[in-house]
């Protein structure tokens, strides 16, 4: 098993459903999905047994999707986890309105929440693009609309200069928006 690749796992779970090959996923991302979680959550013990419920999740996850790429599928399985969490015991860092105004289908995420298939896949969608924006961008956005920081904030944490922060979430909100244009045609 340890000579398979990720996605060879993968596939051979979908066919087989042998839980061993789930089991060797665990042992060569655990120490990632923790870190994972650790940035969301910061709390050590919240962390691990966040990791465990993704691991535990992805037996059936594994069944029902088409994953092409392992590892950032389940960086976005282990942060939707983390931030469903964060919401649920509303201390999320939740998306600025400003935002979704710039998108044609906004997702509301209400405290007791029960994420829909639809909301669920928008919010990945959305998860996913912002995974394929620059590095600068991505951080940006990041820490001004999931981290609710100022443009001050957010040039004191990066080094940026205000005028780059703001620059930087302009064209990340852009590219954004035409990312998600692009994946809906």
């Amino acid at each position: 098993m340890q000579s398979l690749s990720d996605n060879d796992l993968v596939l051979l779970y979908q066919q087989t459903h042998n839980n061993e090959l789930v089991g060797e996923l665990f042992r060569r991302y655990t120490r990632f999905v923790f870190l994972v979680c650790m940035r969301y959550l910061r709390e050590e013990e919240s962390a691990k047994d966040a990791t465990m419920q993704v691991f535990e999740d992805l037996f059936e996850k594994i069944k029902k999707h088409e994953i092409r790429h392992f590892k950032p599928w389940l960086h976005t399985v282990a942060k939707n986890h983390c931030l469903v969490l964060l919401r649920q015991e509303k201390k999320a860092p939740v998306w600025n309105e400003d935002l979704f105004h710039e998108f044609p289908d906004p997702v509301e995420l209400p405290s007791n929440l029960h994420l829909t298939d639809e909301k669920e896949k928008n919010l990945t969608k959305l998860e996913d693009a912002i995974l394929l924006l620059r590095k600068e961008q991505r951080t940006c956005i990041e820490l001004f609309y999931l981290k609710k920081m100022c443009y001050q904030e957010v040039a004191a944490k990066t080094g940026y200069s205000d005028k780059q922060v703001k620059s930087y979430i302009q064209n990340g909100k852009r590219n954004l928006r035409m990312i998600l244009e692009k994946n809906d045609n």
